[in-house]
């Protein structure tokens, strides 16, 4: 299980697979994915803060950049139809949601838009919010005094930098830039012994490993291509492989185990998969509700 502890030693990742027996792994980290989208508004100050209060080891969010280089908590570069309003409840049209590109908006201008009050089509328990797309800085700044003030541990973060080949220089640097400048804000909070980087785009993880091998690097997967192939598109070995939870089985497990690569599993809701996934023994579950995974890991407890 990857820890804080464990992330301040990053090369003790092996020496901790072996001592335990191959397969097991009774208490895997709970990630509150995006803070807690299947009850709070996603990617918000509330639903982190909701999620530090269910006790998520991680808090799993997405970053992408503002015309004034600021680091903004976000799953997609633009105003999604789906979860914001403009003033005044104003709809966004989905045929002009990617015209309102983050990349070429200030940071006032991104925060005055309503990203909470909308009912969520996938998730009709969420409770609505009146929200803005926070910076990375503000939720950490956030969740940390949250925590502290109510007796808890400090979260560590899952921060995972949106980046697609299909929008560089359009709503995103290039992978390099975003990089630098997303490393910058890890040090500038003091988290990198408490965080995890992940990505989608192998180019993103190259810059991050190659300027700080001392993070902690996750290579998400959506794809049906197999590890071995996932793993070559990398020039070198992640300290995790975290595909969606679908395409995970027992060989797949058993070879990562093989390889001290740990297996963190995106995004499991249903408990019945939540379930499946304990059993088989991953090391970390990304869920929008992560109040589920705790309720069974404490019935199995």
């Amino acid at each position: 299980m990857l820890n804080r502890e464990r992330l301040t030693w990053a090369t003790l990742i092996a020496f901790a697979l072996s001592a335990c027996t191959p397969m097991e792994n009774l208490h895997p980290d709970i990630h509150g994915h995006r803070g807690c989208r299947g009850l709070l508004p996603e990617n918000s100050i509330p639903g982190f803060l909701k999620a530090v209060e269910i006790g998520c080891d991680m808090l799993e969010l997405d970053v992408v950049l503002s015309a004034d280089d600021e680091v903004v908590v976000s799953h997609e570069p633009w105003m999604s139809s789906t979860i914001c309003t403009a003033a005044n409840d104003e709809p966004i049209p989905l045929d002009r949601e990617r015209a309102l590109n983050m990349y070429r908006m200030t940071l006032a201008e991104i925060q005055a838009y309503d990203c909470g009050s909308l009912p969520h089509p996938r998730f009709p328990d969420q409770e609505a919010r009146t929200v803005f797309k926070p910076t990375l800085r503000q939720v950490v700044e956030a969740a940390d005094e949250h925590a502290l003030l109510n007796g808890m541990v400090s979260p560590s973060y899952n921060i995972e930098i949106k980046s697609d080949p299909a929008h560089y220089g359009t709503y995103q640097p290039d992978p390099a830039t975003f990089a630098r400048r997303v490393i910058r804000e890890i040090d500038d909070l003091g988290i990198a012994n408490r965080c995890i980087v992940q990505s989608f785009d192998p180019a993103i993880l190259e810059v991050v490993n190659e300027e700080r091998p001392d993070l902690i690097l996750a290579f998400l997967v959506e794809n049906a291509d197999g590890l071995k192939k996932n793993l070559k598109r990398l020039s070198f070995q992640p300290a995790i492989y975290s595909p969606y939870f679908e395409l995970v089985d027992k060989k797949m497990l058993e070879a990562l185990r093989e390889r001290n690569i740990e297996l963190v599993v995106w995004t499991v809701n249903e408990p019945k998969d939540i379930k499946r996934m304990l059993q088989l023994g991953v090391d970390g579950i990304i869920s929008d509700y992560p109040d589920r995974v705790v309720k069974l890991l404490e019935s199995r407890d």
